[in-house]
């Protein structure tokens, strides 16, 4: 069996240390590196001081096989990790022409004068190996050394991104001739994550000893990944789908999709297949239901629009929602729900309806409805489904998750295809 490099991704910049900046670079090359076999073991962020930055190296290079670096490429003072690999790897700057006609190509472009300091942009340590930047200044760099790889690239996302993309990942997979991680991936909603792990125990305790399972909880639902390793033998993703008709069998309408793909996502093809439109009547959401489904390419086939009806008059003006059931159950409560639900549904026109009202926070509450209190409901031309729910998370995650909670309930009493 073929041994799996191991991979260590370091970011720079006192941005990303302080808060200033999210580190999205990390995410992207640890799954990249995965399809391509190779296994990240530790990503750390570094300030943009010299001592620092060879600290970190000096630590990786004794766990990992190939290091990659982002940040501190800039034509500014601040801009350290050139002239530290430089020093690093014991050489000195050179003019890389083709660089150099690169960036003055981008400057004459844009019809901007080229400072000195993008000229310097152009000058690479003579031991790397340039990695070409087709949207940006700063080139890359690849180092070899006592049998580690070093690549340095721009902290800049889209920069990095086509830089790996069209350059890195090939060449790391000639390098190492990697034989790549399989990954199969199912979607599970309504269920936590502990409630998960106990059902299908059974079934994560007979898998292969090359297979591994993770579990990947988000907001109301939890992503299962299972990670095949080579072990010798054809045909391993073939191998990896053939244990999901058992998983099938234990969790049953909670898994709700294979792949990567979000329930807004597996709701909405849903909808296309029945050839049926939706609207959302949203109180405490504030029209977060409505984004979610809209996020969608090609949304417009089915989703219609919605009412955030948040006081009592829109819900009664806009939705109909009767004065009686607001004076005898309250905003929030599955009657008004489900009037929200029903009452959108015809002042919309669209084949089924979803709604929410609720006590998001952080005030509001009372003892008999405290904050999270959360009532959904469902209409369609045959049945009204509502729940009550109870979440307790902050108003901001009570939004979300009461949005799960919608989608989920939408997905759950679509009428079959006909």
């Amino acid at each position: 069996m073929q041994q799996v490099p191991n991979a260590e991704i370091i970011t720079i910049g006192d941005e990303l240390l302080y808060g200033q900046v999210i580190d999205t670079n990390s995410a992207f090359m640890g799954q990249e590196l995965g399809k391509l076999g190779i296994r990240v073991r530790q990503i750390s962020s570094v300030s943009d001081r010299g001592a620092e930055i060879v600290q970190a190296l000096d630590a990786a290079r004794e766990r990992a096989d190939v290091i990659l670096l982002t940040g501190g490429l800039g034509p500014t003072k601040d801009d350290l990790t050139k002239h530290v690999l430089t020093e690093y790897f014991r050489s000195e700057l050179v003019l890389h022409e083709p660089t150099l006609q690169h960036v003055e190509a981008i400057f004459a472009r844009y019809n901007r004068p080229m400072l000195e300091v993008n000229r310097q942009q152009a000058y690479v340590p003579r031991v790397c190996q340039v990695v070409p930047n087709p949207m940006g200044t700063a080139p890359g760099m690849w180092f070899e050394d006592r049998g580690t790889v070093f690549v340095s690239m721009p902290g800049v996302p889209f920069e990095m991104k086509r830089m790996m993309t069209d350059t890195v990942l090939p060449r790391l997979q000639e390098h190492f001739h990697t034989a790549p991680i399989e990954h199969v991936v199912v979607q599970t909603v309504g269920l936590g994550e502990s409630f998960l792990a106990q059902q299908i125990a059974d079934w994560e305790d007979a898998l292969p000893p090359n297979v591994k399972l993770a579990y990947l909880p988000s907001l109301g639902a939890v992503r299962l990944r299972l990670t095949g390793t080579d072990d010798g033998q054809p045909d391993l993703r073939g191998r990896m789908l053939a244990l999901l008709p058992a998983l099938r069998e234990q969790l049953g309408t909670h898994i709700f999709a294979e792949g990567e793909v979000k329930l807004e996502e597996a709701v909405g093809q849903l909808l296309r297949e029945r050839g049926l439109t939706v609207g959302t009547a949203e109180s405490c959401t504030g029209g977060y239901i409505a984004q979610r489904l809209s996020s969608v390419p090609g949304s417009s086939a089915y989703f219609q629009g919605s009412i955030v009806a948040y006081h009592n008059d829109i819900k009664m003006k806009e939705l109909g929602v009767k004065p009686e059931t607001l004076e005898a159950y309250g905003a929030v409560s599955e009657a008004t729900a489900r009037e929200m639900a029903e009452g959108l549904r015809q002042h919309l026109g669209v084949d089924v309806a979803v709604a929410a009202s609720g006590i998001a926070g952080p005030g509001g509450g009372t003892p008999e409805k405290p904050v999270g209190t959360i009532c959904i409901a469902y209409a369609d031309a045959h049945q009204t489904v509502s729940r009550q729910l109870s979440f307790d998370r902050g108003r901001q995650l009570n939004i979300e998750y009461t949005s799960t909670a919608v989608l989920n309930l939408l997905r759950l009493s679509l009428p079959p295809i006909v």
